[in-house]
């Protein structure tokens, strides 16, 4: 200390600054928690909470692997036949080698080569190729209807957040309040204003707002939870957080402009689609695996000094086998492709009516809200506690207010994030997430 008072007073900031770096920076670039403050909480969007979970959700990502592997059966499907190569040799001296010799070789021995290639017939590796690339479109569109399904479930959680944050606010806020209208009553009891069973209800009152706090509180941590779990844990921190509130956003546009963008953008009814495409490729594929392939072999023999050359064809005759059953189930399978496109485009249709519906109607309901009844309630508890407090008003009717606007508040909460969840909904339901 005697060293450091001995510094002129404009050094000392100096020094002590240097103090401070050496005591914080440890030789190799570590540094010492002294003082640190913690790592600021991870907040996302709700466009970036979909962004993470297509990029990390692993159930996706496995679905995704399927595209992967519809490619390499599109490379298994163009392989064509491999060519044959066929060697043998005959009355070889084996028991009695001393008799191998070149003219015993020339004059006593037979060999035979002999290469085979077979020649698909009908176009089946055309249509071999064609079925493969039809599927591969199928469980592309299946995969992105996964990641649609996702960003749907991701929405939802997200919601359950905002919708749990607000409850725990508004329950914060209520305590606050009604501690208040505690320590106010507990004077006027003190004064001989109220009964001694009216301060007991008071403070049983209480409970109510602890209980919703401690309710919102869980509520929100496993939404929290079950939102990380559909990002995949690894993608956010522990303790991250969301950006956002209940808000109401009417949405613009007719049941009609819905419905026609459904039937172009919904991935699970092009995926229907492909699967016709599809299922009458596999039947053109049957009709050419009815065809016999023809195998031609060409051969090269050396039997008693003569070299010769041989040539041969193979054909297997179609009398009996010729594909009858393949044939007529993969015709059968066009007509159930065809029959579950035409369920899935009616499915399409009633999820985007269903989900209008509950749009429309939620827009009415908050309305309602909104053109009075919030401000009456939020008034009536505020002349109900300002009686209440200067002896005006019985118990009975502040508490009852005090239920009246605190069921209001948490029932108008509740509909805005029914409102949101149905807009989620009516996205899921076109296929896209811009909505007018």
């Amino acid at each position: 200390m005697n060293e450091l008072h001995s510094y002129s007073r404009p050094e000392r900031p100096f020094v002590l600054m240097m103090l401070a770096l050496t005591c914080l920076v440890l030789p190799g670039g570590a540094r010492v928690a002294l003082g640190q403050q913690p790592a600021p909480t991870v907040k996302i969007d709700l466009q970036r909470a979909i962004h993470l979970a297509l990029e990390h959700n692993h159930a996706l990502l496995a679905a995704r692997s399927q595209v992967t592997q519809s490619k390499a059966d599109e490379v298994t499907a163009s392989i064509r036949p491999n060519p044959v190569f066929t060697w043998n040799g005959l009355f070889w001296p084996f028991f009695t080698p001393s008799q191998l010799n070149g003219d015993y070789i020339n004059n006593a021995t037979e060999f035979d080569a002999l290469f085979s290639y077979t020649f698909e017939r009908g176009g089946k590796r055309k249509w071999r190729m064609q079925t493969a690339r039809d599927d591969t479109a199928v469980v592309q569109s299946q995969v992105q209807d996964s990641a649609r399904a996702l960003a749907f479930n991701v929405a939802q959680q997200f919601i359950n957040v905002l919708l749990a944050e607000s409850s725990l606010s508004f329950a914060q806020q209520n305590l606050s309040n009604f501690e208040q209208t505690l320590s106010v009553s507990q004077e006027r009891y003190k004064k001989g204003a109220i009964s001694e069973g009216d301060l007991l209800k008071i403070k049983l009152q209480m409970l109510a707002f602890q209980k919703d706090m401690a309710s919102s509180q869980l509520a929100r941590q496993q939404a929290l939870d079950s939102l990380r779990d559909l990002m995949g844990y690894e993608s956010v921190p522990r303790n991250y957080d969301v950006i956002g509130n209940l808000s109401f956003t009417p949405i613009q546009g007719n049941v009609e402009d819905f419905e026609a963008k459904a039937l172009n953008l919904r991935p699970d009814l092009r995926a229907a689609n492909q699967a016709v495409v599809a299922a009458k490729s596999q039947y053109m594929l049957a009709k050419a695996d009815g065809k016999r392939d023809l195998t031609l072999t060409s051969g090269y023999s050396h039997v008693a000094a003569a070299n010769d050359a041989s040539f041969s064809v193979n054909m297997e005759i179609p009398l009996f086998d010729r594909n009858q059953g393949e044939i007529a189930r993969s015709h059968a399978v066009i007509t159930q492709a065809e029959e579950s496109k035409d369920a899935t485009q009616q499915a399409v249709m009633t999820d985007v009516k269903t989900a209008y519906e509950a749009v429309k109607t939620g827009e009415g309901i908050i309305k309602l809200y909104q053109s009075g009844y919030l401000k009456e309630s939020k008034e009536s508890l505020d002349i109900s506690r300002y009686a209440y407090q200067r002896g005006s008003a019985s118990l009975l009717d502040f508490l009852d207010a005090e239920r009246s606007y605190r069921s209001t508040e948490l029932t108008y909460r509740e509909t805005l994030a029914t409102y949101m969840l149905a807009v989620e909904q009516l996205s899921e339901a076109v296929g896209t997430r811009q909505m007018p």
